[in-house]
């Protein structure tokens, strides 16, 4: 096959189109020639033709692997025919592959703007200087075949570093990262599992290491599953840090989530805690610091992606409560704040990126079921069940909201001494490996007197 040029060097989003036939074909043309903000690289479809200037990438259940090539950030669904439930199983896609997912519904021109999911533009946070910070070093990235690991090694791939380790315990997600790139080195290796581990940071000696490993995101199972949350959470999170300062990396930055503020659940619990365990080894050579990400565009619990797949499904939407708010990013987001709080972090910050006001839930489904024009769309309310909380906060109140360098940024620093919570921390720990839930969740009361856990509504 000849080669194509793919556009994009002005700096426009650089864009998938899903549907070569005439929808595409006009809209990339449309694109091309508006000089706006998109700019098409190349079409995904399942029949052979390579039409116009543009190739064809891949099938349509090709996006992640045609996306990473082609540094594509954005994918428009451009096939105004589809039935709506196959236009949802693309959007699936689209999400979990991390991308921004656009639509042109039925009707609509090719050179208007297709709808947003998100909400709002991405935001690119990442400055030159936390790139540069990359370059040459040794960079581990634990949890590299979920949403946000995966964009964050597609990332890295492009800013040369000397290594890039891939580690995962899911040996299938791990194999479709690694085949999309010969860069990278897959590990699969358990962070619960600290002699590997410690094996694994002997043998390649990681500078930085990039934590996204772990539950992060859909808190309700977890609240049965206490002890298994600890496990992961913090005894994984634990035989990191261990493994950092004894093998003299540079850096270790944890990627927490929005719900361990005040905690209400386990899952923000437990993420707290793997907060505090990075807040003891703080002054020492390593330097930690840890983001808390919002609901993940592309993560099992993202709204989009469990609406998706209700309407895919053919069934009725479900919301929790009317009134429900989350900061929704996506994970090219969450991957750019990651980087840029590597470069920042200097003594055991928690970083979050301002994404503005939380986004109702109930809009975000609106917009999704709107733009897929799909009719007779019941929406229950199912109410907010234990560990979910109403609205999406990034601090707690008593966390001092500091301003960084960077205007989206913001951060707080602890102001409890960790080192007084080691002793229950060890009593926690035994418990979770003894499964013993019920001790485990007094024990977590007991350690983190902000945690109130919402019990489901009677």
């Amino acid at each position: 096959m000849r080669k194509r040029r793919c556009h994009g060097g002005d700096g426009r989003v650089r864009t998938l189109i899903i549907g070569a036939g005439h929808a595409g074909r006009t809209l990339a043309r449309a694109l091309l020639e508006s000089g706006g903000g998109l700019t098409p690289v190349g079409f995904l479809d399942d029949g052979p033709d390579d039409p116009m200037d543009l190739p064809v990438l891949g099938g349509t259940g090709d996006v992640a692997g045609a996306a990473w090539p082609v540094r594509a950030k954005v994918a428009v669904v451009a096939i105004p025919s589809l039935p709506p439930v196959r236009v949802a199983r693309l959007i699936e896609q689209v999400s979990r592959a991390g991308l921004d997912v656009r639509y042109l519904p039925p009707g609509a021109r090719a050179g208007t703007e297709p709808l947003r999911l998100l909400g709002r533009d991405e935001l690119m946070v990442a400055s030159l200087r936390a790139r540069r910070f990359v370059a040459g070093r040794r960079v581990l990235v634990t949890g590299a075949g979920g949403a946000v690991g995966a964009q964050l090694c597609r990332r890295l791939r492009t800013l040369r570093p000397a290594a890039l380790i891939q580690l995962d315990n899911d040996s299938g997600a791990l194999a479709r990262l690694t085949a999309e790139s010969d860069e990278g080195r897959p590990a699969a290796v358990d962070i619960r599992d600290g002699p590997r581990v410690d094996a694994l940071f002997d043998d390649v000696r990681p500078e930085l290491v990039l934590h996204t490993a772990g539950f992060n995101h859909d808190p309700r199972p977890l609240e049965r599953r206490p002890s298994a949350a600890v496990r992961t959470n913090v005894l994984g999170t634990g035989n990191l840090v261990r493994a950092a300062v004894r093998y003299d990396v540079e850096r270790l930055v944890l990627v927490s989530t929005d719900q361990a503020a005040e905690p209400v659940s386990v899952l923000g619990a437990t993420r707290r805690l793997a907060e505090l365990v990075l807040q003891a080894e703080a002054g020492g050579p390593t330097c930690f610091a840890a983001v808390r990400a919002g609901s993940v565009l592309g993560s099992g619990a993202s709204p989009l992606r469990a609406v998706a797949g209700q309407l895919a499904a053919g069934q009725p939407v479900t919301v929790a409560h009317p009134d429900a708010a989350r900061h929704l990013m996506s994970a090219r987001e969450a991957a750019e704040l990651v980087l840029e709080a590597t470069a920042m972090a200097e003594d055991a910050e928690t970083f979050a990126l301002d994404t503005g006001p939380p986004s109702p839930v109930l809009e975000v489904v609106g917009a999704l079921v709107d733009g897929l024009r799909v009719p007779d769309v019941t929406i229950r309310f199912t109410g907010l069940g234990p560990g979910e909380r109403l609205r999406a906060r990034s601090f707690a109140a008593s966390e001092e909201r500091l301003r960084t360098a960077h205007p989206l940024i913001f951060a707080t620093r602890a102001t409890v001494p960790a080192h007084g919570r080691n002793e229950p921390l060890t009593a926690l720990l035994d418990a979770a490996a003894r499964g013993a839930d019920d001790e485990v969740r007094a024990l977590m009361r007991r350690i983190l007197p902000e945690y109130r856990p919402r019990e489901e509504d009677p």
